[in-house]
């Protein structure tokens, strides 16, 4: 993998081409997940253009995995190049007075390598709370390559006892907010993609405890390999929000996105695993 990263992505493009017809069509992989979900999500769409979705999702993850391997040696100067933020000005207005901030995103886009980007381009430390994988040896190379730009990695059981060792440090921490939660912290659903869907509350209960500005990283597909990401204020003022108002705005806001371009979110997690109690 480390060799086939020192290529450049116009060459791994070519792989991916190649790789996509053998995952689409001849071993296909969780294409009945994908397919399922899609279905679910757009129950008004004809079986036609579910396809054309399903295909484009497949043909963009698989440039997603070549484009993760080449962030094993990619430079900052490319990086920089191929991810454009826009609003980052919003979040550096707290860092200027010393205040921290929270953000969340989904997984939309490449949002490996916009995570990575992020860290070139603030002036205070980026922490990103993610889940360990169960295989160590994915794990660590995960690791190695996430953090290759300055980001900290947080494993999500650790979340409170690092923004307790990092709280007179300005700082943002990152959440990817439609991650699936244990069915034992599974204490909210919502109606999203047209499915019941349990919530990860980890964002807003951080976000209520200590009142941080909560801003959303919007990924917007330019060309293959090129990005935008636009810094959306989500909710400046947290403590003023009843109920689960937080992770509605959240859930609203990514539906908003999947819906404008469908095919870029993670299809082929397997998101609605869990179903209320209520609907067996």
């Amino acid at each position: 993998m480390n060799f086939l990263s020192l290529l450049p992505l116009s060459i791994l493009y070519i792989f991916a081409d190649l790789a996509y017809y053998i995952v689409y069509y001849i071993i296909p992989y969780r294409k009945k997940v994908v397919r399922e979900n899609l279905q679910h999500s757009f129950p008004e769409k004809p079986m036609k253009e579910i396809i054309q979705i399903e295909k484009k999702f497949f043909s963009y993850f698989i440039d997603m995995v070549f484009e993760m391997l080449k962030m094993h040696s990619i430079s900052a100067a490319e990086i920089n190049k191929r991810v454009r933020f826009t609003n980052l000005h919003l979040v550096e207005a707290y860092f200027n007075k010393g205040e921290s901030a929270l953000a969340c995103t989904g997984h939309y886009g490449n949002w490996e390598l916009g995570t990575m980007a992020l860290g070139l381009n603030l002036s205070k430390p980026a922490y990103v709370i993610y889940k360990t994988l169960n295989n160590q040896v994915f794990d660590n190379w995960f690791y190695q390559l996430r953090s290759r730009f300055g980001n900290r990695f947080i494993p999500m059981k650790q979340t409170l006892r690092s923004i307790a060792a990092t709280r007179n440090e300005a700082n943002i921490y990152c959440f990817a907010g439609d991650q699936t939660p244990f069915w034992n912290e599974t204490n909210y659903w919502i109606n999203f993609l047209n499915q019941p869907t349990a919530v990860l509350l980890g964002l807003e209960k951080i976000a209520l405890q200590t009142n941080r500005p909560i801003f959303y990283f919007k990924t917007k597909v330019i060309k293959r390999g090129y990005y935008e990401i636009d810094c959306i204020p989500l909710c400046l003022n947290p403590k003023q929000t009843e109920g689960h108002q937080i992770s509605d705005m959240q859930f609203n806001l990514l539906e908003q996105i999947i819906k404008e371009e469908p095919a870029y979110w993670l299809w082929s997690h397997r998101r609605w695993k869990h179903k209320p109690q209520s609907a067996g």
